[in-house]
């Protein structure tokens, strides 16, 4: 006799996590099942751990350039197996907030790998269980390249995050937003760092100014950064790995794949139930995240779009919103803020320069260094950059984009004034607090405006 719900959830994530409670919220009763750990990957392995290890270099960095500001202190000392502590002591404190969530709002969890069996229905285990909603929430898996596969001393960034000390010769394969965070990371805690990028720069989905600011930004740490050729060779001995990369051999004591995941499907039963496919694999959905079988509904890392964390927690609330019959609206995804929490941080939303104009706007750009306001002298970073793409025609704010000291806070503004209708000549015109870094927003939106005051 199969068990039946109103609502089940595969995948606790965040965007399991939170479809949950909200279908909770609205009355459902709801049942998540988690074949790992409470909180998916992202508390567990990616997201937090990785905040959590960024956040010691962090602070490591700052306690070396005490001196720039009058404190002279001693070199300082990293106790790695402390280093190790605190990260998994986040975690657990995040996850065990998410499970007492979960209590809260009536919630049972299953642990269990989930298998789709049609008409409604799922196994876990023995198990046999119902719904007239399913939302698929499952996340991602790493994924090897073409003639580099994970083994000895080669190995994901999720392993990456949780190593228990710094190796002293890293490698990392892909300088997207992962990999430019660990090669950033490891650096300042110590290792020896080769970044390395088949496309020809760092960070190659972001703006180009922007993507050129953290190169320059990466190098200053002394990452050796190593762009326009893929790994085309790979030998392992003596516990050492050796990588071609063009004309160069990068020897490492370990090396990190950060070029890629793949929506984590594998015995899920997708087949079986119905589900299609699109053209790069992944669920294919309407704006309602529904899914082509009735009554599914699939979110996060499965689906198109960003793989992030908060795009996954939105998808989730307008999947059970939907399945419970409310009004939705689909996600602009390309208006979601992305962050990569490197040193210097970057972040970004819209389109790009390249992209505005390939789509036939009447492109103006707005950019200023953070040295154009006062913040930027006061706290120590001059060399930040703020973009801001609009249309000319109407003053319409098309993307914006930061290299520096809290991007990925300050991005929200434009953001939000995007979401609100507002464009650049608004966001020109708002009083902003003096002296902070958001000066350097509305001045770019000057420039953009035609009437920059400091620059």
């Amino acid at each position: 006799m199969a068990d039946e719900f109103d609502l089940i959830v595969v995948g606790s994530g965040p965007g399991g996590y939170v479809a949950a409670i909200r279908g909770a919220q609205l009355g459902l009763k709801t049942v998540v099942i988690e074949r790992d750990h409470i909180g998916g990957r992202c508390l567990n392995k990616a997201c937090i751990p990785a905040k959590a290890v960024l956040r010691v270099a962090d602070v490591l960095t700052e306690v070396r350039e005490a001196g720039d500001y009058g404190i002279e202190v001693s070199e300082p000392k990293v106790d790695h197996a402390k280093v190790a502590e605190r990260r998994d002591s986040v975690i657990s404190t995040l996850t065990g907030g998410v499970d007492g969530l979960m209590k809260k709002n009536g919630i049972e969890v299953i642990e269990g790998a989930a298998v789709l069996t049609g008409n409604g229905g799922l196994k876990v285990g023995d198990r046999e269980l119902t719904a007239k909603r399913i939302v698929l929430a499952t996340g991602s898996v790493r994924k090897p390249l073409p003639g580099l596969d994970f083994g000895e001393g080669i190995v994901g960034t999720e392993e990456a995050w949780a190593l228990d000390a710094p190796p002293a010769r890293l490698a990392v394969v892909g300088a997207g937003a992962s990999g430019a965070e660990i090669a950033s990371a490891y650096a300042r805690l110590g290792s020896t760092v080769t970044l390395i990028e088949a496309m020809d720069r760092v960070l190659p989905s972001e703006d180009a100014d922007v993507s050129k600011a953290a190169g320059r930004g990466f190098k200053k740490q002394g990452i050796d950064v190593l762009t326009g050729n893929p790994v085309s060779g790979v030998e392992s001995a003596g516990g050492l790995t050796t990588l071609t990369v063009g004309d160069k051999k990068v020897e490492a004591d370990l090396v990190v794949i950060a070029a890629g995941r793949g929506p984590d499907v594998e015995g899920l039963g997708l087949d079986v139930a119905g589900i299609k496919l699109d053209d790069r694999g992944l669920i294919d959905v309407d704006g309602a995240q529904r899914t082509s079988v009735e009554g599914i509904w699939a979110i996060g890392d499965l689906v198109r779009g960003p793989a992030l964390a908060h795009k996954a927690s939105d998808e989730g609330i307008v999947a059970v919103e939907d399945s419970a019959g409310m009004a939705t609206h689909p996600i602009a995804l390309t208006d979601i803020p992305r962050a990569t929490f490197c040193t210097p941080n970057v972040s970004s939303f819209g389109l790009t320069e390249a992209q505005a104009k390939e789509a036939g706007y009447d492109v103006v750009v707005g950019k200023v260094q953070y040295g154009a306001v006062g913040a930027g002298t006061v706290y120590g970073d001059r060399t930040g950059i703020v973009k801001i793409v609009g249309d000319r025609k109407y003053g319409e704010l098309l993307g914006g984009h930061i290299c520096g000291a809290k991007a990925p806070e300050l991005i929200q503004e434009l953001v939000n004034a995007k979401a609100l209708e507002g464009g650049y000549p608004e966001i020109a015109r708002i009083v902003h607090g003096h002296p902070t870094l958001s000066e350097a927003l509305m001045e770019a939106a000057r420039a953009a405006d035609g009437w920059l005051i400091h620059g």
